[in-house]
């Protein structure tokens, strides 16, 4: 019974063909756009009407013989319908608009037939999505009854194609399945495309070559979220933290530098800055860190780090290396002293890098060409020409990546004659030095004399005194007391208070 009733469809179908000639079929979504194209063959000065659903229905659409047109402003075709020559453009188009479209000319002539199917497309579990998360798509396409099933195939969002995948397709969501994925419809050899976006919330991709840097040159360290990624969508999904954290190239323990609060107004925290800052204000999405110049510790990876509160994490590895010049042996020499150069990045260069040395212009070496590619340079003797600032650069085919530059002090060598004026002045100085000591120590005898004979006058006087004293008393005693009371009554001077005080002692021992 069911092969009878399928003949019987299949039969009513061939009548319509044979009838009204092929029927041309156009898959679409709800929201687009469709274009149903006319036949060639259309005469300029014929009538042309478009209807829906069947020939004395509703009237779409005319265009006359003076390319006057006009379109239906019936609901729901306001303002969604036009004509481009005599092609039907159906805008935004809404579920009730899939079925039949008849094309006829004048004459009541019947020219084509064409049927709008609907074609779904899903996604599952909606967008956004966490690397890692399984990613569902379906694509299911309208058939009408007689009629073969079209062909469906997906696109991923590079425009590689799915063989296997026949309508249904799962993968594991990253980065490569964020954007628009396609299906393809494919009916009588024509392609129809329904287009699905899936958002998957991810950093910005990590460059693909090491970021390079040196002491006179700055350094950025670039992460960023897509512009098509919001920090409300990742708060949704339950953000934790974002931080940065950098590995020695030395192996030695991972530092970590910054952590992002998430709370109103977005703040970086720093913990071990090592003297980078962040570039902008995190609510533009710029997560980059820089600083002005870069130094020989810089080298390393930096490890930029979404973390959700589901164990999920997103990370970029940025690598950082580090150029520098090295002189042999060291950036002060004397003319006439063997000079190496070395510019390099601690590794031997790969086969796409190149390095150019550039000398201080009234150098012997200011020939070199742009060319001179080589990593070690030798002078057998500088001359003070040879100081001054050198640059090695480094590039990659036509971009430069970064510089170095080192400063050098070329002293003149001392000739004979420069050799006997430094001596010469050296022993005159030694020789006043050796006459000022002898002057000073002189001068130091002969204050010490004159202290002396102070000394002596003063005692003499003392004595003098004394005598005079005794030779006026008739008595020890009485001697000792006219002393006394002369040193009461201040008759004596200041060098003679030393022996007053001994008088006072012997008055007190013999009254």
């Amino acid at each position: 019974m069911r092969n009878v009733i399928q003949s019987v469809v299949l039969l009513l179908a061939a009548v319509l063909r044979s009838k009204t000639g092929a029927v041309e079929v156009i898959y679409a979504q709800v929201g687009e756009t469709a274009t149903l194209k006319s036949p060639g063959d259309i005469n300029q000065n014929e009538y042309v009407y478009w209807y829906f659903e069947k020939e004395d229905g509703l009237q779409l659409a005319w265009r006359n013989n003076m390319r006057g047109s006009s379109t239906t402003s019936d609901e729901p075709w306001t303002n969604r319908l036009s004509l481009s020559d005599t092609s039907l453009i159906i805008k935004d188009i809404q579920q009730n608009d899939f079925g039949t479209f008849l094309l006829k000319r004048t004459g009541d002539h019947h020219l084509a037939t064409y049927k709008l199917l609907k074609v779904t497309v899903s996604v599952n579990p909606p967008s956004p999505l966490l690397p890692g998360d399984s990613l569902s798509l379906s694509c299911n396409a309208q058939t009408l009854p007689g009629l073969k099933g079209p062909e469906i195939q997906w696109l991923n969002p590079s425009g590689g194609k799915d063989e296997k995948s026949q309508g249904s397709l799962t993968v594991r969501a990253t980065s490569q399945e964020n954007g628009q994925w396609t299906c393809v419809v494919t009916y009588d050899k024509k392609e129809n495309k329904a287009i699905v976006s899936v958002t998957v919330l991810d950093l910005s991709p990590a460059p693909l070559h090491p970021q390079y840097t040196s002491k006179s040159c700055p350094l950025t360290i670039p992460c960023s979220l897509p512009a098509h990624i919001s920090w409300d969508q990742l708060k949704a999904k339950d953000i934790q933290d974002v931080r940065w954290h950098f590995v020695p190239e030395s192996g030695l323990i991972p530092q970590s530098l910054f952590s992002l609060s998430l709370e109103d107004p977005l703040t970086w925290k720093a913990n071990q800055d090592r003297g980078l800052r962040p570039v902008t204000d995190p609510k533009k999405k710029d997560l980059s860190l820089t600083r002005n110049r870069g130094t020989e510790e810089d080298k390393g990876d930096y490890v930029c780090a979404l973390v959700f509160k589901n164990g999920v994490t997103v990370n970029r590895t940025v690598h950082v290396k580090v150029l520098q010049i090295i002189s042999s042996p060291g950036t002060e020499l004397i003319s006439g002293q063997q000079l190496n150069l070395t510019c390099s990045l601690d590794h031997p260069l790969p086969s796409d890098l190149q390095l150019k040395w550039f000398p201080p212009k009234q150098s012997s070496l200011s020939s070199l060409t742009s060319d001179h590619h080589l990593a070690h340079l030798t002078i057998p003797e500088v001359v003070t020409g040879d100081g001054g600032k050198w640059r090695c650069e480094l590039w990659q085919s036509n971009a430069l990546l970064t510089s170095a530059e080192i400063t050098l002090k070329i002293e003149p060598k001392m000739s004979l004659w420069m050799l006997v004026v430094i001596c010469s002045v050296t022993v005159i100085v030694i020789l006043l030095l050796i006459l000022a000591f002898i002057l000073y120590r002189r001068r130091q005898k002969m204050t010490h004399l004159r202290r002396r004979l102070c000394k002596c006058k003063t005692y003499v006087t003392t004595i003098s005194w004394t005598r005079e004293i005794t030779q006026d008393t008739h008595s020890q005693s009485s001697a000792l007391k006219h002393l006394a009371t002369r040193c009461f009554m201040k008759k004596i001077n200041i060098n003679q208070i030393n022996i007053c005080t001994l008088l006072f002692v012997a008055l007190c021992l013999f009254p």
